[in-house]
């Protein structure tokens, strides 16, 4: 990180009292700046925009005059385990984060960059309304229409639900230390079927969260050492949330099952609440959830505001490496600080 700023860390509770945690960078203007919040996927962490690069998206934000706080979420691997969904983020998490940065900053609003199931996490709160403060997203890979490429929807349909009997969790740190019984034999065919680079861990997150060769990166964007640097970067992540995307993915859009009356069962079945804009990015060779996902919920929000809301595919890139690539600040956060200036 060029800033080599350290982080203050501020603990605080969902809503059902879990214990959450913000990591906010100051800005460096008079009064820190405007707010915005990160958001990582599934089975990360904070720590997931602080790659060894010389140039980080917590950089870019900083030299924006922004007030950066990167999340750690319920699905965090800094936190307790525990098997959590994307609903459970929604209604629990994400509103009383933005609630804990507006009451520390005294800002009225906020905006927000949110990646992977942080973004379907928090796009949920969004349409449903429980983000009335928030003014801008850019979310990037997935929002609200989950859509894999096939080898994906076939092991997300015929693999999800069989492995789900037998384990709680999947872990990429398998491919550094399996324990005895299912996790040996995940790891014995992943080492069988994916020779696409020597690092067990990447390898085992191609696996984890879906079926590319690799699936959230493109190796060529990536160098030695942020490869290297992911091996630490990928832990645990629950059956309980797969089997909800299982359910998302066949039906095409985000669904829920009716345990917060807050939410819609259907997520693009009404007019969205709320009144922020929203920028949809995704990756040209997204090997996770291909660029028609972000496409499609962009086509939704344009019909209901036409002429409001952006969408672009990133030429090149492919899931987390537009956060985390050798090239992605020259490449990708000048469009991300470009738009979330725009009012």
């Amino acid at each position: 990180m060029r800033h080599g700023a350290k982080p203050e860390i501020i603990e605080f509770a969902a809503r059902d009292g879990f214990r959450l945690n913000l990591h906010h960078f100051p800005g460096r203007r008079a009064g820190h700046g405007e707010p915005v919040i990160v958001l990582h996927g599934a089975g990360v962490r904070a720590n997931l925009f602080l790659p060894p690069v010389e140039e980080t998206f917590v950089d870019a934000l900083l030299d924006a005059g922004y007030d950066v706080w990167l999340l750690n979420w319920r699905a965090s691997i800094d936190l307790r385990p525990n098997e959590w969904t994307l609903q459970d983020a929604a209604v629990l998490d994400h509103p009383a984060a933005v609630r804990t940065v507006l009451d520390r900053t005294g800002a009225k609003s906020a905006k927000a960059v949110i990646h992977c199931q942080g973004s379907t996490s928090f796009m949920m709160s969004a349409v449903a309304g429980l983000l009335p403060e928030i003014t801008t997203v850019v979310s990037n890979a997935v929002a609200l229409h989950p859509i894999v490429p096939r080898l994906a929807y076939l092991k997300s349909r015929y693999v999800t639900n069989s492995v789900g009997r037998f384990m709680t969790y999947l872990n990429p740190q398998w491919g550094l230390s399996a324990p005895r019984g299912w996790p040996t034999l995940i790891d014995w065919f992943v080492r069988a079927t994916h020779h696409e680079c020597n690092n067990p861990v990447c390898k085992h997150s191609s696996f984890t969260f879906g079926a590319g060769f690799p699936t959230l990166w493109r190796h060529e964007n990536l160098d030695d050492d942020v490869h290297e640097w992911l091996k630490g970067e990928f832990a645990h992540v629950p059956m309980s949330f797969f089997r909800e995307m299982h359910d998302c993915i066949a039906a095409g859009v985000l669904v829920s099952n009716g345990k917060y009356p807050e939410l819609p069962r259907v997520f693009d079945a009404q007019a969205p609440k709320t009144e922020a804009r929203f920028v949809f990015l995704g990756g040209e060779f997204n090997q996770c959830f291909v660029p028609e996902s972000q496409q499609r919920t962009f086509d939704f929000f344009d019909r209901h505001t036409p002429g409001r809301h952006a969408f672009y595919e990133l030429s090149g890139y492919g899931h987390l490496d537009v956060f985390v690539g050798k090239n992605a600040a020259r490449d990708n956060f000048p469009l991300i600080i470009d738009e979330l200036r725009r009012n």
